[in-house]
C-alpha cells in the first residue's frame, strides 16, 4: 500500500521528530522511519515485517497487548489513545522509558496504526533532580527555621525587655520561609508548564502530521469526504494551537504588568460575530450556537481585542466540554451601566468540590483531566475583567452544563 506516492510519504514519514512506525492489525511493522530506527539501534529496514513485540520488554509485553487490543476494539469511537508509559528496548538489548500514542487509519478497506513513541529518559531524569531540587530546598527551610527559632529564644534569654527586637526576628523568619516557599512554588509551576507545553504542542502536531499524510492517499473524486475530514482535522489543531500561543502570551503580559488596553467605542455585533465564526470551526456534529437578535442595539467603550478573548475563551470552552447535538446559547443584556454576557451551555458541567478552584492557574477539573487543556484560560479571562473594572461568576452542575456570566462597564470611563 505504501509503494504510491513513495517520495512524498517518505519525505513527510521520515518528517516526523518522534520515532514512527506504522503497523497492521497483526501487529506486524510496515514501515518505520528513520527515528524510530535510531532509537531502537536498528539499520535501515531492518524492522520491516517484524513483530512488534521485538521492541518491547518481555515484562511489559502483556500490558503493550491489553492495550492495543483495547485499542483495536474502540478504534471506531476513539481514533487516537493518549500517550501510554511503556518502556522499549534496542537492538542490543538496552531498555528505555518511553511515551507510545497509537493513531488508527484505514488504507484499500485494511485498518493499520500509526505509533508515535518518544524517547522520555531526559525528561525522568529532570523530575529526578527536581525532585531532589525540592528535597534540598525544603530541608534549608527546616534548617533555616531551627536556627531563627534557637536564636529568637537566645534573645529572649538574654533580655525580655526586646519585644521589638523579637518582633522584627520573626518577622525576618517570615519572610524568609515565605521567599523559600515561593522559590519551591515556583519551579514547581516551571516543571508543570515545561510539561504542558510538550504535551499540548506536540499531540496537535502529530495529528497535523498525520492528517497531511493521509491526504495524499486520496486522489479520487469520491474520496473528497475524507480529504475534507483531514482538512478540517488540520485547520481545528493549528486553531487550537494559535488560541494556546495567545492565551501564554496573555499570561506572560498580565504576569509583567505590559498589558496595554486600547478602549475604543464599537457595536457588539462585529465582535460577537466573529467569535462565532471562528467557533463554528470547531463545532462538534449536531452543536450549534444561539445567538440573540438584538446585539446591534448595544454599543459599548472598552477593549474590543479583550472582549473577543474573553468570549472567545467561554465558548470555546461550552464547545470542548459539550457532547455532539447541544445547544450553546450566549445571551446580552444590559443592566445599568453595565452590560451582561452568559454563555450557556449543556455540558459536563464542574464537579461541586472543584468549583472554587477553578479560575486558578492551571487548574483542570477532575472530569476533563484527559481532554486537551491549558488550565489557563478562565485565570486569563478573570484578570482581564477585573482589570476592566468588570467580574465573572458561575453556576454549574455536573452532568447538566454550566452558565458563566460575564459582567462588564459600558464605558470604562465609569
Amino acid at each position: 500500500m505504501f509503494h504510491q506516492n513513495k517520495n512524498i510519504f517518505d519525505i513527510l514519514f521520515e518528517a516526523i521528530p518522534e520515532g514512527a512506525i506504522i503497523m497492521d492489525e497483526n501487529q506486524i511493522i510496515v514501515a518505520a522511519n528513520i527515528s524510530a530506527e535510531h532509537m531502537f539501534c536498528y539499520k535501515k529496514g531492518q524492522l520491516i515485517n517484524q513483530a512488534t513485540n521485538i521492541l518491547i520488554p518481555l515484562r511489559y509485553q502483556e500490558k503493550y497487548q491489553r492495550h492495543f487490543n483495547y485499542f483495536l476494539e474502540n478504534n471506531r469511537i476513539n481514533k487516537k489513545t493518549t500517550g501510554v508509559s511503556l518502556y522499549g528496548i534496542t537492538k542490543n538489548k538496552k531498555e528505555f522509558p518511553a511515551e507510545i500514542s497509537l493513531n488508527p487509519f484505514e488504507v484499500n478497506k485494511k485498518t493499520y496504526a500509526i505509533a508515535l513513541i518518544i524517547d522520555v529518559t531526559i525528561r525522568k531524569d529532570t523530575e529526578k533532580k527536581i525532585e531532589m531540587i525540592n528535597s534540598l530546598l525544603e530541608r534549608k527551610i527546616n534548617e533555616r527555621t531551627v536556627e531563627l527559632k534557637n536564636t529568637i529564644h537566645q534573645l529572649k534569654q538574654v533580655n525580655l525587655n526586646y519585644k521589638d527586637e523579637i518582633v522584627k526576628r520573626e518577622e525576618a523568619e517570615n519572610k524568609i520561609k515565605d521567599a523559600l516557599k515561593k522559590e519551591i512554588e515556583l519551579n514547581e509551576l516551571k516543571t508543570k508548564f515545561l510539561s504542558l507545553v510538550s504535551h499540548e504542542f506536540k499531540t496537535p502536531l502529530s495529528g497535523i502530521l498525520t492528517s497531511t499524510m493521509l491526504l495524499n492517499k486520496y486522489h479520487l473524486t469520491s474520496q473528497q469526504n475524507k480529504r475534507d475530514k483531514h482538512i478540517k482535522t488540520i485547520e481545528s489543531k493549528v486553531h487550537y494551537l494559535n488560541k494556546i500561543l495567545n492565551d501564554f502570551l496573555s499570561i506572560e503580559r498580565l504576569d509583567s504588568s505590559k498589558v496595554n488596553y486600547k478602549f475604543t467605542t464599537f457595536n457588539l455585533s462585529k465582535i460577537i460575530s466573529e467569535v462565532v465564526y471562528n467557533a463554528n470551526m470547531l463545532l462538534k456534529n449536531g452543536q450549534k450556537i444561539n445567538i440573540p437578535q438584538n446585539i446591534s442595539e448595544y454599543t459599548i467603550y472598552q477593549d474590543e481585542v479583550i472582549l473577543e478573548l474573553i468570549l472567545s475563551n467561554l465558548i470555546y470552552n461550552a464547545i470542548k466540554y459539550s457532547p455532539e447535538n447541544t445547544q450553546i446559547e450566549l445571551q446580552v443584556k444590559k443592566q445599568g451601566e453595565f452590560i451582561l454576557f452568559i454563555i450557556i451551555d449543556e455540558g459536563i458541567g464542574i464537579p461541586e468540590n472543584d468549583q472554587k478552584f477553578i479560575f486558578n492557574r492551571y487548574f483542570r477539573a477532575e472530569n476533563i483531566l484527559n481532554t486537551q487543556g491549558t488550565g489557563i484560560g478562565l485565570n486569563i479571562v478573570k484578570a482581564h475583567l477585573e482589570n476592566l473594572g468588570g467580574s465573572i461568576t458561575f453556576t454549574s452542575k455536573e452532568h447538566i452544563g454550566s452558565a458563566f456570566t460575564v459582567k462588564l462597564p459600558l464605558n470604562k470611563a465609569l
